[in-house]
């Protein structure tokens, strides 16, 4: 039976130019064997198929759950996710968005009515000391099941104890004959280019939709220097294959284009295009267009090259133009690398899997707006892999919000702050309501560049998380996840310290295994994980507004609120406004948002209060050496919030022969070389009282010079001084207050000598 359920399937599939997903529910062993039966009805190669699952030993394409990732920007015939012993949704996700029109997805399945109930690895990741696994939910599964059971598309096979017990609960079948006219093609069955293209004809006649005929038009801008292109789209529209046919015609006019990906994989269907289009546009000998898989050269001397994303980036503004595919699923950091090539391009998936890695949309956007780059947009909405109205895909998008939104603009654009109303997203309400669901899970969404379907599950069934929203006219216009942490046993405590990984618990583990505080798990806190507003109603004073309820609601069960971040000026200016405070400022940058991150406590108690002391003391002196060693190419302004959120004083004991030198450098012939080490006390002490009031150049130059430690000529040119010597000179002024605020009476004596003179 199972093998004709396939069939019939993939032949409906297959006229409609859609998807479809057959579930096979029951033991895992049985599941196994249906899904060879399944697969090879489909009379597909095994080499169009990948196994994700735990397990190994399959003759086909096999990758682990946690690293599905592998299937980014692939195309395959059928993908099998084996669900049993750990179920991973980010890996659900890249497996629906790796099966092409007319394909199959096939899901091993504990039986349906029992999989809620089940734990697996995943749940064991959810399970966050001091909680255990019983404390675990199935509510996402129990909502997933739910969209098996009822979604257009899908077929559920109950597997017996061998094949005679099979049942068949669903067939899947939509009746969809499908429809085999082109309507994006004319008359004469192909794309004609534009007026005016720049790209050879063959291009565009290699375009499936005018969407794709879009692109490539504002491809054609690439030519020249100072261009940028942003392609947006959901998965399966045609952007990696519109990026190719650029890409190979900029290379037979003879242009170096660099390709990259987070994988060469990922980047296959870029150089599949390239490579058409350059055989097509080559001349009548033939002749050799390739130097291997990652390189395509042609005989006007341009070529297509693929690189790793950092080793791209180092080298972006050697080439031609770059070409950045799947850009949200790449570091901050990286893609600013890529602002060094002459002209770039940047392909990037808003929704699916790819597009949970806001990292582009949230943080690089605004960047690459500021460049020197003129910025063309281009948005692909019709699907070039599979129809229009795929069920797949609309049921992908329920199952794990991939869709998901804020509310409209309009909805939300008159709520006054003082008019929201403060309320619990208990998981039951959230997994009865729909539309309050996606409101709330689009916030956190379109606000952080992380979250991922994996989040979905956790919000939903992990016991240390709760979430807080404001709602104005029924509708979410801000959310606040938040993590239980702390409150851990002596032996937990323990193990933390000597390096045992504990999961979740993120500010406690950082001060115990990084820091060294093996009792900073005993207080118990709340940690804000992420905190989103509606862009409608930025600065309006909402984010503020459910912070202070958030903080009086939990008050009085909690030692201390906590929060970890990408730090930027903004963000730490909002947070010590919330009465948080710093107390570590990672010494590394941020794989996904670029940033270093910064931890901030606010204490309840006086358990909270003795914590936040300790630390906020030892970051105070950590920095004042960190600044001009781990920390030193922070921005400076980060340096500035982070040190004037930090509670502890800095203790300013310099000797006479140290103030003789500060004071000579103020007010007289001093020079600053000559007590570098009592310059940064002074510094350090001004930025973290905000005494004096220095303007905010004067405190950058503190930084870049005096705790950073930078070369005096990089210093005056980053800051706009006419020239070095002026730099010093605005140094020594600088001092002058600092002197006034902190000076002793020698020191004040030593500054009245060159007074009188």
């Amino acid at each position: 039976m199972i093998a004709g359920v396939a069939r019939d399937l993939r032949a409906e599939a297959e006229r409609a130019n859609e998807r479809r997903v057959l579930v096979l529910a029951g033991d895992r062993e049985r599941g196994v064997d249906a899904a060879y039966d399944a697969v090879e009805s489909l009379g597909v190669d095994d080499g169009d198929v990948t196994m994700v699952s735990t397990r190994e030993g399959f003759r086909f394409e096999e990758t682990r759950p946690r690293n599905a990732d592998e299937l980014l920007g692939r195309t395959r015939e059928a993908v099998v996710l084996d669900c049993h012993e750990r179920f991973v949704p980010n890996a659900l996700g890249r497996a629906v968005g790796a099966v092409d029109g007319g394909g199959l997805l096939v899901l091993l399945t504990p039986p349906l009515d029992d999989w809620p109930g089940i734990r697996d690895r995943f749940d064991d990741s959810l399970a966050v000391p001091p909680f255990g696994i019983d404390d675990v939910t199935g509510r996402f599964r129990e909502r997933l099941v739910a969209t098996l059971r009822t979604h257009p598309g899908v077929a559920v096979v109950a597997l017996g104890g061998d094949p005679t017990g099979d049942v068949l609960k669903r067939d899947g079948l939509t009746g969809n004959a499908g429809d085999e006219r082109d309507e994006t093609a004319d008359a004469g069955g192909a794309r004609r280019a534009p007026p005016g293209a720049a790209f050879p004809a063959a291009a565009y006649g290699a375009c499936l939709t005018a969407d794709q005929s879009r692109a490539l038009r504002a491809f054609e801008s690439l030519a020249d220097p100072g261009a940028a292109v942003v392609v947006e789209s959901d998965r399966g529209r045609g952007k990696s294959s519109a990026a190719g046919l650029a890409a190979g015609a900029l290379a037979t006019a003879g242009r170096d284009v660099l390709v990259t990906a987070p994988a060469f994989r990922n980047a296959a269907e870029v150089f599949a295009r390239a490579r058409e289009l350059i055989g097509t546009e080559a001349d009548g000998d033939g002749g050799d267009n390739e130097a291997d898989e990652r390189e395509i050269r042609t005989r006007a001397g341009g070529r297509v090259r693929f690189l790793p994303p950092a080793a791209a980036a180092d080298v972006a503004g050697e080439a031609d133009a770059a070409v950045v595919d799947e850009a949200a699923a790449l570091p901050v950091r990286l893609l600013e690398g890529f602002l060094d090539a002459p002209a770039v391009a940047f392909c990037t998936t808003v929704h699916g899997y790819e597009g949970a890695g806001r990292g582009f949309a949230v943080r690089f956007r605004e960047r690459l707006l500021d460049s020197r780059f003129a910025v063309r947009d281009v948005r692909l909405d019709e699907p070039i892999r599979y129809a229009r109205d795929d069920p797949v895909e609309a049921w992908a998008s329920r199952a794990l919000l991939l869709d998901a939104r804020p509310a409209v603009d309009a909805a939300v654009d008159d709520a006054a702050v003082g008019d929201a109303t403060y309320r619990a997203l208990d998981p039951d309400d959230l997994c009865a309501d729909e539309t309050l669901l996606g409101e709330a899970f689009g916030l956190l969404v379109a606000a952080h560049y992380r979250t991922e379907p994996n989040d979905l599950a956790r919000l939903l069934d992990a016991p240390n998380l709760v979430a807080r929203a404001l709602v104005a006219d029924g509708r979410v216009v801000a959310v606040a996840l938040l993590a239980r942490e702390g409150g851990l046993d002596a032996a937990t405590r323990r193990g933390m310290y000597e390096g045992e990984r504990v999961r979740g618990n993120m500010v406690p583990d950082v001060l115990t295994s990084q820091l060294r505080d093996e009792e900073a798990a005993a207080p118990r806190g709340l940690r804000t994980v992420r905190i989103a507003t509606h862009h409608a109603l930025r600065d309006a004073g909402f984010g503020t507004r459910l912070l202070d309820e958030v903080h009086a609601e939990f008050a009085g069960g909690l030692d201390y609120f906590s929060v970890g971040y990408g730090a930027t000026p903004r963000l730490l200016r909002f947070w010590r406004r919330a009465g948080y405070r710093t107390v570590h400022l990672s010494t590394s940058r941020n794989d996904a948002s670029g940033e270093y991150s910064a931890v901030m406590l606010r204490p309840e108690t006086a358990a909270g209060r003795d914590l936040l002391d300790r630390h906020a003391v030892a970051f105070r002196d950590r920095e004042r050496d960190g600044l001009s060693d781990a920390h030193r190419d922070v921005d400076p302004d980060v340096v500035r919030g982070a040190l004037r959120a930090c509670p502890a004083p800095a203790p300013v004991d310099l000797t006479e022969t140290e103030w003789r030198s500060v004071v000579g450098a103020s007010v007289g012939p001093g020079m600053y070389d000559t007590a570098p080490g009592a310059f940064r006390d002074l510094a350090l002490a001004a930025l973290i009282d905000g005494e004096p009031a220095l303007d905010d150049r004067e405190e950058r130059l503190l930084v870049r010079k005096v705790l950073q430690g930078r070369p005096w000529e990089g210093v005056a040119d980053e800051l706009d001084y006419v020239s070095t010597s002026a730099c010093m000179r605005a140094l020594g002024d600088a001092y002058v207050p600092i002197v006034e605020r902190y000076g002793t009476e020698f020191a004040l004596a030593e500054r009245e000598r060159f007074s009188n003179e």
